[in-house]
């Protein structure tokens, strides 16, 4: 499992950044949803687990951005990692 602290995230780049750093996603990750997208379905390897701490803040805060990488993450569980657990604390 892995956590990854959202508290301090205070827009979409911002939450890149975090993902890109904490995922171990390629120097050219294009930082946007569809680079998000094939990053986790081909070209790294996420943990089977993932936690996200301070979600509740993340979803007020960059409401969008939220919405868009728990709608990712479901379908990458749904299409590809039916074992795979995303954790929204």
């Amino acid at each position: 499992m892995i956590t990854i602290d959202v508290c301090g995230v205070i827009d979409e780049r911002a939450l890149h950044l975090l993902l890109k750093r904490e995922l171990r996603f390629p120097d050219f990750y294009g930082m946007n949803w569809d680079a998000f997208w094939d990053a986790i379905t081909g070209l790294v390897s996420i943990p089977e687990h993932v936690r996200f701490f301070g979600w509740a803040q993340l979803a007020e805060g960059v409401p969008r951005g939220a919405a868009t990488l728990r709608r990712a993450l479901d379908d990458y569980q749904a299409m590809y990692r039916p074992d795979f657990v995303a954790e929204y604390a």
